[in-house]
């Protein structure tokens, strides 16, 4: 329901004048595609050293969370990793990596497969149980 990009989307541009002009964009972004304020435009990701601009969101999501769903991380890059201490004892916390590198948590089923393998395996036993 409540999907946070919280990196950006590659899908996406936005200005390198004006941080909130976002928008939908197919192929390479080349020198000289310029927004409506003729600045050039960039990929809409955060890079290292960049701040997450969705992360105090991300913060109240993961804190309301039935569950929680971590794909292809090494948990080792803040502040995204710090999210899971958001979550309430009882949330479950399903980790899909195929080197898993997460532990503490006490609800904690890990997929030690790539994404393409363990995403199926996980929505397959979530349908199961609902």
């Amino acid at each position: 329901k409540n999907v946070i990009h919280l990196h950006g989307e590659l899908k996406k541009a936005r200005s390198t004048f004006d941080d909130d002009l976002i928008m939908d964009w197919e192929g390479d972004i080349k020198p000289g595609d310029f927004c409506e304020h003729n600045r050039q435009l960039r990929p809409h990701v955060v890079w290292f050293g960049e701040a997450v601009p969705m992360m105090e969101k991300a913060m109240e999501i993961t804190a309301q969370a039935d569950i929680l769903i971590i794909i292809g991380t090494s948990m080792q890059v803040y502040p995204a990793a710090g999210l899971i201490d958001f979550i309430s004892e009882d949330t479950p916390v399903y980790f899909i990596d195929p080197k898993p590198s997460i532990g503490g948590t006490r609800q904690l089923k890990v997929y030690a497969e790539k994404a393409s393998v363990g995403v199926p395996k996980l929505v397959k036993e979530l349908l199961e149980d609902n």
